[in-house]
């Protein structure tokens, strides 16, 4: 399994967090918990931790190629939501 992990800072984390998880639920199996949610695609998961100090992302995937897949898909859609923070590219880390 292959692992990134970013941190989006914003005072917004739990509102940003409760907003991917709405969207997506539409498409793909969503489970949320308070500040914690898991976001499983089928190119791999996301789980995701609103903090006082913003949005913590790991996204898990089988492989490479699904694990640029899944934090494209999370990437593009919280920064679409958090425009008006002006936002730039998350900065994204192997995990482990």
């Amino acid at each position: 399994m292959q692992e990134a992990t970013t941190h989006f800072a914003t005072e917004d984390g739990q509102k940003y967090l409760t907003q991917l998880c709405k969207h997506f639920a539409h498409k793909v199996d969503v489970e949320q918990e308070g500040p914690r949610a898991e976001l499983r695609f089928s190119c791999g998961t996301g789980y995701l931790h609103a903090t006082s100090e913003g949005l913590s992302i790991r996204a898990r995937s089988p492989d490479d190629a699904n694990l640029a897949d899944t934090k494209s898909v999370i990437e593009s859609h919280l920064l679409r939501f958090a425009f008006r923070e002006e936002p730039g590219p998350l900065a994204w880390q192997p995990a482990g």
